[in-house]
Order: structure tokens, then sequence, then C-alpha cells
């Protein structure tokens, strides 16, 4: 009786991928060189596909960034602000979660340093629109959170919820960096705690 041979087979068929791996290794790339600095290549090297492979499952590189950061805002190292905000039982217990947590997953050794969103630079005007908005998201989420504290009598009426939400965006975003240049843990802990120490008393 006939048959197809294995490398008959391997010839008619092109060969699958497992989707989230090659989505997993994306990311990892694109945090640590960032948008501009990897190439299709790169990409194609570090997922273990085919250029032709890349461009039928996710479209082009801005694409598959696409679907990288949304990926990533599903994951702990995405949703750690998320998950601060809904455990703590006070603002101020958040922020300092969310503080203490980024030091810890910024300098965490599975990962490339730093926050993605921080690191992914991009020079494509359309990318790095897409990242100024997602980073400036947090301001607005963070205003949100202090201005229910400050309804609430957590910190005093004087206090402005805006610039308190930018303060500690910034500090955010700072850790990052200080993560990509060689910060410990501890250090970016010891920069939490020194952060906190602005939050508004009544």
């Amino acid at each position: 009786m006939g048959g197809v041979s294995a490398s008959e087979a391997r010839r008619g068929r092109p060969p699958t991928f497992d989707r989230e791996a090659a989505l997993a290794a994306a990311t990892r790339l694109f945090w640590q060189n960032g948008y501009e600095a990897t190439s299709i290549n790169d990409l194609t090297s570090a997922m273990g596909i085919r250029p032709g492979s890349l461009y039928a499952a996710f479209g082009d590189k801005k694409a598959l960034f696409n679907e990288v950061i949304e990926a990533y805002g599903r994951s702990p190292a995405g949703e750690f602000v998320w998950a601060a905000m809904a455990r703590e039982p006070t603002a101020f217990d958040a922020f300092r979660r969310i503080l203490l947590d980024a030091a810890a997953m910024y300098t965490d050794p599975e990962t490339p340093a730093g926050n993605l969103l921080c690191s992914a630079a991009a020079a494509d005007v359309d990318v790095a629109v897409y990242m100024r908005d997602l980073r400036n998201a947090s301001v607005d989420t963070f205003e949100k959170r202090l201005t229910s504290a400050r309804q609430a009598g957590e910190i005093p009426a004087t206090a402005d919820p805006r610039k308190l939400a930018a303060y500690f965006t910034a500090v955010m975003h700072g850790m990052s960096q200080r993560a990509r240049d060689g910060a410990t843990g501890a250090e970016l802990a010891d920069t939490a705690d020194l952060a906190m120490a602005a939050w508004p008393r009544a």
C-alpha cells in the first residue's frame, strides 16, 4: 500500500510552531533591545521561524510588537499595578506595594531589566506615540486611585491627585531605567521607601 514518506510530508506541509513560545521570544528581544534595534532577522532567529511564517502568523514587525505589548499587559509584569490596587486596603499600602513590586520585577534575573513599556524606545512615530500613550495612562490610573483616597480622607483635602500621580509615575519610570543601568533590587527598594516619604499626611 502506497503512502507519503516523512520527508515528502515535511516538504508538502509547512512546519508548525509554538505561537506562545515564539511570542515570548519576541517579547524578550523587544524588551532587551528596544523596538528599533530589533530586526526581522533577530526575531526570526529567536522565534525559530522563517520570515514568511512570521508575516503569516503575526503580520509585520509593528503588528507583532503590538501583540507583544498586549500579551505583556496580561502578564504578571504588566498587571502588578492593578493587582496591588485590588489587593491592598489603602492607597498608601497600594502605592508602596506597587513600588516594591516594581523594584523586584525590574531586577528579576529571569527577565530583561526594567519595564518593557519604558525600555522599548522607538523612532517610528506611530510606535513612539503608542508607547507614550501607554506610559501616560499610568498617570490617569494613579490619579483616579488618589482622588478616591482624598474623598475617603486617606490623604488631605489639600493634596493634588494629579501631581501625586505624575510623581509616582516618574518614580516608577526612573526605577526602570536605573534597573537597566545595573541597580539592584535592594537599591530600588530603598528608592521606593524614600518615594513613599513624600506621601501627604494630614
